[in-house]
């Protein structure tokens, strides 16, 4: 495959992560168990810091 399309969806996988965790991090239960506790879950964090990643990784395959 060709480097371009390997970032192209490399970028395309890493905002779906970073949505995928924004909704879990933003989720009702979500809210509930930070106000409790103040834990956030770490389905949202590995979301957004894997599509942070692979958007970042993305990036540089395209240049």
């Amino acid at each position: 495959m060709n480097n371009k399309v390997i970032g192209l969806i490399l970028i395309v996988v890493g905002i779906a992560l970073a949505g995928w965790g924004y909704n879990v991090y933003d989720s009702a239960s979500s809210q509930f168990t930070r106000a409790l506790s103040g834990d956030t879950p770490i389905e949202a964090w590995a979301g957004m810091v894997g599509g942070a990643i692979c958007i970042v990784f993305g990036m540089f395959k395209v240049k």
